[in-house]
């Protein structure tokens, strides 16, 4: 007489995979969205340099800073899509364009961070009494940190990053 055999997986090996299958796609996710989260914070930083450039070429044609004497949310409104030659953020420049696009904050908020202006959001002063800026302050916010900036609100200005 021959003997027949099954050949196959039984349930509790097929179960044993699924949960293996299940845990590594957890684990997956997990770093994936941490990944995501570093590369948000990353990007904020390039954002900010990539800002103070523009304000650097600025101020070496104009010898001062866009003049906003109100902190000014960038990159959000229509109204603060570009870094003009007027000494302004506008939506429309006329002469030098020195941004043409001006980024805003990468959502979601990541961190301590919060929605709002001064938190996650790139918001930009210079004070200028009389019309004339030596100075300026771009504030945006870093979820984690980034290289040797911690987390947290953090200021651009001339004098670089802090």
């Amino acid at each position: 007489m021959t003997k027949s055999s099954n050949r196959g997986f039984t349930l509790i090996e097929l179960l044993v995979v699924i949960a293996i299958i299940g845990l590594l796609s957890t684990l997956a996710v997990v770093a994936l969205n941490s990944a995501r989260a570093k590369s948000r914070d990353s990007k904020r930083v390039a954002d900010v340099k990539q800002m103070q450039t523009a304000l650097e070429l600025y101020f070496a044609d104009n010898n001062s800073y866009p003049s906003q004497t109100a902190a000014t949310v960038l990159g959000v409104a229509a109204t603060t899509k570009m870094l003009c030659g007027a000494g302004v953020f506008s939506n429309a420049c006329v002469g030098t364009t020195y941004m043409g696009l001006v980024p805003s904050a990468p959502t979601p908020v990541d961190g301590t961070c919060t929605a709002g202006a001064g938190s996650n959001d790139y918001t930009y002063t210079s004070a200028a009494a009389t019309g004339v800026s030596a100075t300026y302050a771009l504030t945006f916010c870093l979820g984690a940190q980034v290289g040797d900036l911690a987390a947290g609100v953090h200021t651009a200005s001339q004098n670089g990053i802090q």
